[in-house]
């Protein structure tokens, strides 16, 4: 049983990672795929596969959102997302269509049977303002957290919402939640560098500290 209690209208870092450390983006159309079931699955109303959601939605307009996507980043074999759930079981509706339907379109593309995530994902609850401003950093630059990890291909994509925050890219995300907290943009993204550091020199003297022990 899952401890966390997802509540409407807070925010959650959720991530998860491929089975075994195994990559679960292995060329442009695996990214690409995993980004429009973000945005496809992400409605109250269901009608089957994310292509019939795709119709549905231009015949019908618009519908309401299970969750609003704060931050996320694609790793090449895991993912974090930050999100706000805006109604009840929205994170559990929209993880379970999006791990269910990739899993489904990657078996059958690689010919392959089984789980590709590991487990189930993982939550945290954000639970203060100073907590969600990290934790967007750490999640919007994720791939420099874990320098090296990505194929140089998944540069060239829409693999992190940080282009979002720094207003040249648009996307799906809801950023004025952070963006609010700051004069203006660039404030922000001097404040995410700067905290960057911070976080690649703690995750270096864990490593360290880890080859000590070890040893």
């Amino acid at each position: 049983m899952r401890k966390i209690r997802f509540i409407k209208g807070e925010y959650y870092h959720i991530y998860n990672r491929g089975v075994d450390k195994r990559s679960i983006f292995k060329d442009p159309q695996d990214l690409l795929r995993f980004i429009k079931s973000m945005g496809e699955f992400n409605t109250v109303e269901t009608f089957g596969g994310i292509y019939n959601i795709s119709f549905q939605k231009e015949l019908r307009g618009s519908t309401s959102k299970l969750v609003s996507f704060i931050a996320y980043c694609l790793n090449q074999n895991h993912y974090h997302f930050i999100l706000q759930p805006l109604v009840e079981d929205g994170i559990k509706k929209i993880m379970h269509r999006l791990s269910t339907g990739y899993t489904m379109f990657f078996n059958e593309k690689y010919n392959r049977s089984g789980s590709l995530f590991q487990g189930r994902y993982k939550a945290v609850h954000i639970e203060t303002s100073e907590q969600l401003l990290h934790s967007s950093v750490y999640v919007n630059l994720n791939d420099q957290v874990h320098e090296g990890l990505n194929e140089v291909w998944m540069s060239e994509l829409p693999f992190s919402s940080f282009q979002e925050y720094q207003g040249t890219r648009k996307g799906f995300c809801d950023t004025s939640i952070i963006l609010n907290q700051y004069q203006d943009s660039e404030e922000y993204i001097r404040n995410a560098k700067s905290v960057l550091v911070d976080i690649q020199r703690r995750k270096q003297q864990e490593k360290t500290l880890k080859k000590m022990i070890i040893e």
